[in-house]
């Protein structure tokens, strides 16, 4: 198999947009990112099943299976700090096959307690990939072409949310909760076989090898107005992102939708356009700038909001597409802004970028959903709306 480094530093002196060697790249890097994070949410498409499983409340096993960000939080503030003194490749690729071990124990959760303590720790090890490859991608390309390697990352992010949720709702049903667990783990490990074959070993570049202190690199970073704006942007976009797509569910399953299991399930669909729309982030975001991208992609998401409003099934599902594909562009666009504005020590600025990310969707599950419960679904809409004019407000700090 081609080597990734290999057709990064070739994609580097080839500008044809299209030559095979940059789409290879493009396929190889959207695929360790699908590979990752796959059993993020691929979970959620099997609540009401665990629900039943462990005789628990839909709240208790929400927060069960959402706890994985609490683990990514963490792990993505803790690996970039360690991020000069970890080797990029055998950093992403024990994390890749240590994640392979809670997501197969998962199958054998004896109670809810320990199937919370599995979900952190996937996502201590998909946080821990996912940071270290981010950072390996901002070292390893150039600024011209890192945004479409970012790009790329994040399409496969995107695509996890749909294919993983339709693969664990399938498996599920038709072999069972167990299994699904085990043809997750199973997909960590092929992820781990990808960055093997992959991946070479390179030398230890310049931001590996930090003169000053992390905590004194990251200290500087957030002293960068730049980067804090970027930062605050991470935190919004997945403040909303999980605001519309968590809440949207209760919506969907009440009159006058009354959609039923088998047609919620079939609204996954809606990440679909995003999955080709966010690997455009890059390319756009070269010729127009940071700025006009983000500022492009959050009014899309804005403009999907008072459809979801609507009392017609086409009109929300509507929404849900321009709020997915809005949220997710400017996510890309952010991260490689992150990635190219850090001069030095990318791994800390990717690190702490993610964990504001990951805090983001922490803050708008607790904050949006006390909303939703006391004022209903046009007040949850309206904090979502909010948190997006923040991202715009800050987006105006995103310099070249």
């Amino acid at each position: 198999m081609t080597n990734l480094s290999s057709s990064i530093k070739a994609a580097a002196v080839m500008p044809e947009a299209h030559s095979p060697g940059l789409a290879l790249r493009s396929l190889v890097i959207g695929l360790t990112a699908f590979l990752t994070v796959v059993d993020l949410f691929a979970t959620q498409a099997i609540l009401p099943s665990l629900t039943r499983h462990y005789g628990v409340t839909p709240a208790a096993m929400g927060f069960a299976v959402n706890a994985s960000t609490f683990g990514m939080a963490a792990a993505s503030l803790v690996v970039g700090i360690l991020s000069p003194h970890i080797n990029r490749r055998t950093g992403i690729l024990f994390s890749l096959l240590l994640l392979a071990i809670p997501t197969g124990l998962l199958a054998t959760a004896p109670n809810l307690a320990v199937f919370t303590i599995l979900r952190v720790a996937q996502g201590l090890c998909m946080a821990s990939a996912f940071a270290l490859t981010l950072a390996y991608l901002g070292e390893q390309c150039s600024a011209i072409d890192a945004g479409g390697a970012f790009a790329a990352y994040i399409t496969g992010n995107v695509a996890s949310n749909l294919i993983g949720r339709l693969v664990s709702a399938a498996v599920a049903d038709g072999l069972g909760l167990a299994w699904n667990f085990y043809v997750f783990a199973a997909l960590n490990l092929a992820g781990a076989a990808l960055v093997y074959c992959t991946i070479k070993r390179v030398k230890p570049m310049h931001a590996m090898t930090a003169t000053a202190s992390p905590l004194a690199v990251m200290f500087a970073h957030w002293r960068d107005r730049r980067l804090r704006a970027a930062y605050g942007i991470g935190f919004c976009i997945l403040f909303a992102f999980i605001g519309t797509f968590t809440f949207v569910n209760f919506v969907l399953v009440r009159p006058p939708l009354s959609l039923g299991m088998m047609g919620l399930g079939l609204v996954y669909i809606v990440f679909l356009p995003s999955v080709v729309t966010t690997l455009l982030a890059g390319r756009v975001a070269a010729r127009l700038g940071p700025r006009p991208t983000i500022w492009g992609s959050l009014a899309v998401a804005g403009i999907g909001l008072p459809l979801m409003l609507s009392p017609h099934l086409s009109a929300v599902l509507a929404g849900m597409v321009l709020v997915g594909i809005g949220t997710f562009f400017a996510q890309a666009s952010a991260t490689g802004f992150v990635g190219q504005t850090a001069d030095d020590n990318r791994g800390i600025a990717s690190g702490t970028y993610l964990a504001c990310y990951f805090c983001g969707g922490l803050v708008g599950t607790s904050v949006l959903g006390r909303l939703f419960d006391a004022f209903g679904w046009q007040a949850c809409v309206a904090g979502v709306g909010f948190a997006l004019v923040v991202a715009a407000l800050l987006t105006i700090d995103l310099k070249r």
